[in-house]
């Protein structure tokens, strides 16, 4: 069993420019943070996390046309788990029909939301950056 600890992870956003993010993956199970540079690359390196601490497991087998490359961690961080523009703690309660279900809370703006899948947790997010810009 996992401990509730592991199963919030910190998405810090630090640059969201012509709608890209850029930020920090923090977790528990890990030493440090992990840097990313796209949606792409947050997904990859959130998705491996997931596969390292086992929780919660995959319900279908990853289709990959070539070996899956192994994603570096970046070396420990100090400070807080707080983005430049906005942070959010993601809980993936499953991980069914190939995407993540859970809750998402923007720190910032105080708001809790549940998703069915990653489309929509980025549709979230999005929306919490939208509204940053305003």
């Amino acid at each position: 069993m996992v401990e509730d600890k592991y199963r919030a992870t910190m998405i810090c956003i630090d640059s969201y420019q012509s709608d890209r993010f850029q930020g920090r993956i923090y977790n528990s199970f890990m030493s440090g943070a992990v840097g990313f540079e796209g949606l792409m690359q947050m997904l990859l390196k959130m998705d491996c996390l997931l596969d390292e601490i086992k929780f919660p497991q995959s319900f279908v087998a990853k289709r990959k046309f070539s070996p899956a490359e192994q994603l570096p961690v970046t070396g420990h961080e100090q400070g807080t788990y707080q983005g430049k523009l906005a942070t959010f703690a993601v809980r993936v309660l499953f991980r069914q029909n190939a995407s993540w279900q859970g809750s998402v809370t923007w720190l910032e703006g105080g708001r809790d939301e549940s998703f069915r899948s990653v489309l929509e947790l980025l549709f979230l997010m999005n929306s919490a950056l939208e509204s940053g810009k305003l």
